[in-house]
């Protein structure tokens, strides 16, 4: 089970609430964010509700202030707790969408995917086993998006804002 506090202020002052599971609306506990605590877990950050707008992976630490999860503001309006497998992982992404066209399959990480599979585009993807994040640059930089088992249809689906992909990394219980 996991657990992480949001605090208003930042190095953890003023207001604050503790979280130990998904919420699609952080609104009415707290007005901004700038620093938070994971006690346990890993969880999944969103600026806005209903787990829209950029995305932030934070594992087990302390953050006391939104830079140092490479925020974009001190607005977090929705998070989800991932769980955490220790089995396999194993994802198919396909160049178009509705799983067309050249199919790439990935049980591992993968620091850059131009290098790996000479294209930097994904339009479709289906996550068979485990959590993933995707980042939009390689080096697992950039805007990053959290993959859970499913099927992605096209890029919004996982809320990307272009198909570009620069790299992917299996979220594991380190």
């Amino acid at each position: 089970m996991g657990k992480i506090i949001f605090y208003e202020d930042r190095n953890f002052g003023g207001r604050h609430y503790e979280c130990m599971s998904d919420c699609t609306d952080l609104g009415s506990y707290f007005s901004r964010c700038n620093s938070c605590r994971v006690e346990s877990g890993c969880f999944m950050l969103y600026e806005r509700p209903n787990y829209m707008g950029h995305q932030y992976f934070l594992n087990r630490g302390e953050y006391p202030d939104y830079q140092r999860w490479m925020g974009m503001s001190d607005s977090i309006r929705s998070c989800r707790m991932i769980p955490m497998i220790r089995g396999s992982h194993r994802m198919r992404m396909y160049e178009r969408m509705d799983f067309g066209g050249q199919m790439m399959e990935l049980m591992d990480d993968c620091p850059n995917f131009m290098d790996r599979f000479h294209m930097s585009d994904i339009h479709s993807c289906n996550v068979m086993d485990g959590h993933w994040l995707f980042y939009d640059q390689p080096n697992y930089r950039g805007r990053m998006y959290y993959m859970r088992p499913g099927e992605y249809r096209r890029y919004s689906d996982w809320g990307g804002m272009s198909s570009r992909m620069g790299s992917v990394r299996r979220i594991m219980d380190y």
